[in-house]
């Protein structure tokens, strides 16, 4: 039941960071401009990079492409409308708007905590059952593990969405966020959220703890087998193909875990506002980072890219003389 004296909101306003001042703002606008055209540049970067190169036609890197693209659109879905609050101060938006932005949020975080255990597993298969890993890890397995993966992101995200923006709104209309995230937008209901919120350490346990069990028992069974490889080069060299993911998994999930899974009472708009802006914003741009840096095939490849570019380049200049 809606109390007396309220009103539902239609519109919706998002403070941002209107309580900072207005050049800082615009200091802001110019950082997170330049955070998202490197995000897309990079991410664009490595998918083409895994998409060109037939050295990396391998089903780690065939996740490792479907998290650019997750990447690409996580980022989308909340900078660019914070871009246009930090540059012409428009706050407003429309609480359909809120919900789509809301459902996409969800749709790309949940597909990324997906895609970051099907490359766990990935790696778990290739390094405890070389042998069987042609069998299980074929094109065709993938493509339908990847399919599955999207599905069950897209499926949650509707009901997820939908339960949220099924309570009654009409507390206020001032989110005290730069996105339509969960909590931001519980906090304006007029009515007991109890279901909602246990939906949401549901939502915490199944998505984001479920998938980082898997990932840590993966890794369990993937230190113990390469303990027993006996040459320390082999050793390193199992180890190297992880290294890039356990980093990715570590920013992404302790993230994750810190802001959600903790009772409502303990979140802070301030601290949730700094989360938000670290795995909305940060985090996309940081994976092309981490597997160009960490990832050796993924830099041999880059270098290959290159020097073929300057090669061509080089044949150009010649002929035209």
């Amino acid at each position: 039941m809606i109390p007396e004296n309220q009103t539902l909101v239609s519109e919706l306003i998002l403070l941002g960071f209107s309580d900072l001042s207005l050049p800082l703002q615009h200091f802001l606008f110019f950082l997170f401009l330049i955070l998202y055209i490197l995000t897309l540049l990079g991410n664009v970067l490595i998918f083409l990079i895994l998409t060109v190169d037939p050295h990396l036609h391998t089903p780690m890197y065939f996740f490792l492409r479907n998290l650019s693209v997750v990447e690409i659109c996580l980022i989308s879905t909340t900078v660019p409308r914070m871009l246009v609050t930090l540059l012409i101060e428009d706050r407003s938006i429309s609480k359909l708007g809120c919900a789509t932005q809301l459902y996409f949020f969800i749709f790309f975080a949940v597909s990324e905590c997906l895609f970051l255990a099907a490359m766990a597993y990935d790696r778990y298969v290739a390094i405890c059952n070389p042998l069987h890993y042609a069998t299980v890890m074929t094109k065709e397995k993938c493509a339908k593990l990847a399919e599955a993966l999207w599905v069950t992101g897209m499926v949650f995200s509707v009901g997820r969405t939908s339960l949220i923006f099924s309570v009654p709104l009409c507390k206020t209309n001032v989110i005290n966020h730069f996105f339509c995230d969960i909590q931001a937008v519980l906090r304006l209901a007029c009515v007991d959220t109890f279901i909602n919120d246990q939906m949401t350490l549901l939502f915490g346990v199944l998505l984001v703890l479920l998938p980082f069990l898997l990932i840590v028992i993966s890794y369990i069974y993937i230190i113990s087998s390469i303990r027993k490889i006996n040459s320390s080069e082999g050793r390193e060299k199992a180890f190297s193909t992880c290294t890039a993911h356990i980093t990715s998994v570590t920013v992404f999930y302790g993230t994750c875990i810190l802001n959600y899974l903790q009772p409502r009472s303990g979140y802070s708009t301030e601290r949730e506002r700094l989360f938000g802006l670290f795995y909305a914003a940060v985090m996309p741009m940081l994976n092309p980072m981490i597997y160009s840096l960490r990832n050796k095939e993924v830099k041999r490849a880059l270098r290959r890219r290159i020097c073929r570019t300057i090669h061509r380049q080089e044949l150009k200049n010649i002929q035209g003389e």
